[in-house]
């Protein structure tokens, strides 16, 4: 068996966030989607740190962006889901679907 990727909760809810958001996620955008969508307040650094990890996994790639004035003339940094983010995304995906499946909210399984 292939072994699967690892994924904490926060890293697996960030590359989903890096799929919805496209070529508008950057620090700041992420962190809004994650306390809209998700119901999570983590801080900006919690963000940073967890896109840096991803990014050493291969899962993640960024660069800066231009310089924009209405940010004091200070670049964006821009994320980017890499194919092998995509991977191990949906790699957990499939994982969590084959753990409910035949599995009821009760506790009683159901008939296939």
């Amino acid at each position: 068996m292939a072994k699967r990727p690892q994924l904490g909760d926060l890293e697996e809810l960030v590359l989903l966030t890096l799929l919805r958001l496209g070529p508008e996620a950057w620090g700041a955008r992420i962190r809004e989607e994650l306390r809209a969508r998700a119901g999570r307040a983590v801080s900006i650094s919690t963000v940073y740190v967890t896109l840096m990890r991803l990014e050493a996994k291969g899962y993640v790639r960024s660069w800066k962006g231009e310089p924009s004035g209405e940010r004091g003339g200070k670049a964006k940094r821009h994320f980017e889901l890499l194919p092998e983010g995509v991977r191990a995304v949906e790699a957990v995906r499939e994982v969590r679907e084959r753990m409910w499946d035949g599995v009821s909210v009760e506790g009683e399984a159901r008939a296939r």
